[in-house]
């Protein structure tokens, strides 16, 4: 069963963000095969809100945080807060998973 992990970053982090962007992007292609969506997520206006979203593919908590620690963005002490959450797929790209 998958899990939602949400982030959230330290405040006045940007240029943190910025600055590992490339390699958090690097670590996302990596591990593709593990993501079901994944995104930074946004004010209204597109503007970068501090913090991200990934839906992962993955069996227990543990493998959920071992992820989310491996990720550059957490390696650079960007994140305030990570929320695990374990997701039930109802509906997934137009799909029931039911």
């Amino acid at each position: 069963m998958p899990f939602v992990i949400e982030t959230f970053d330290k405040p006045d982090h940007q240029a943190v963000r910025q600055a590992h962007r490339p390699a958090h992007l690097e670590f996302l292609q990596a591990h593709q095969h593990l993501l079901l969506a994944c995104g930074a997520k946004l004010h209204d206006d597109g503007q970068d809100l501090g913090g991200g979203l990934y839906l992962v593919d993955l069996e227990t908590r543990e493998q959920a945080q071992a992820f989310i620690e491996a990720d550059p963005f957490h390696q650079a002490q960007l994140f305030d807060k990570v929320s695990i959450t374990r997701w039930r797929k109802a509906y997934l790209a137009g799909e029931c998973c039911l």
